[in-house]
Formats: C-alpha cells, structure tokens, sequence
C-alpha cells in the first residue's frame, strides 16, 4: 500500500506544479492587455501622401494626409486611403498577436502570429509576409461572369451587387 500512496503523492506534486505554472502564465494577463491597449502600427502610403495609425483590434487611431493628397484624383486618393488603412491594420494585428504569442504562444502550442499572417495573406490575397511593412501588390480583378441567355436560375438579370 506504500507505493501506491507514495505513487499518488508524486502524481498531486506533479498536479500541484502545474497549477503553479497556469498560474504564473495567467498573472502576466494583465500585464498583455495593458500591452495591448497601448499598441500602435503608423504606416505611410507608397507616395507619401496618407499616413494612418491603427491601434488594438485594427481600431484607426490617427488618419494624415498631405498636402499632395489635394492634388490626387479622389479615386486614386480612396484608393490609396483604404489600402493605406489595410496596411495599417494589418500591422496592428501581427504586433496583437506577437502579444499574444508571447505570453501564452509556448504554453498552448499555438503561433497566433502564423495564424494572423496567413489569414491576411488570405484576405488580401498575398504571399504570408508583415503587410505593414511590405509593400502588397493588389489582387487581380476577377472578370464578372455574365448569366448566358436561358439560364434557369435566380440571378438572370445579373448582379445585384456592384464593385466601384
């Protein structure tokens, strides 16, 4: 009967070690949403005309433009705000996740940063790279595919939604 309790006492060491090692990992949560909170990405468009930061959650925080900007065709300047902001968020997503990863990243097993980057190389389009500091070439347009006479469904008079 004396291994069998001495083999129980070693397995509520062992119990005991880990919920002192959960623990530890979990009192530096305060420490990573403080980090967290406090996160900016400032990214500048490739002409230099917009700047914006993003701050946690992808959240815009700050949106420049230069003076140049006034002389951009509105088009090309919404253009250049929205991949500026894509940019930006992006960016702000990997430094979150970098966050993350190190504070929880060995305990769990998970990389959240190799998640992130592939979801946004997903998203946008891209090769895995940092969006926030790679320039990203824009996904090929994809040709809008016209109903041919006599189609059978719903969607005969085309689109309903349009892309500008």
């Amino acid at each position: 009967m004396s291994a069998q309790m001495d083999e129980l006492i070693a397995q509520f060491q062992n119990f005991q070690s880990k919920v002192r090692q959960a623990e530890a990992r979990f009192a530096s949560v305060g420490d990573m949403q403080e980090r967290i909170a406090r996160l900016e990405t400032t990214v500048t468009s490739r002409d230099g005309t917009v700047t914006v930061t993003a701050g946690a959650g992808g959240t815009i925080t700050d949106l420049r433009l230069t003076a140049g900007a006034t002389r951009v065709e509105a088009g090309q300047l919404a253009a250049t705000i929205m991949d500026t902001i894509r940019r930006a968020a992006a960016g702000a997503a990997q430094q979150q996740a970098g966050i993350v990863d190190e504070t929880f990243g060995d305990a769990f097993g998970v990389d959240v940063s190799a998640q992130v980057r592939e979801a946004q190389a997903e998203a946008f389009g891209t090769a895995a790279a940092e969006p926030a500091s790679e320039p990203q070439p824009r996904p090929p347009s994809r040709p809008v595919r016209r109903p041919a006479a006599g189609d059978d469904d719903d969607f005969d008079q085309g689109p309903i939604l349009r892309r500008s």
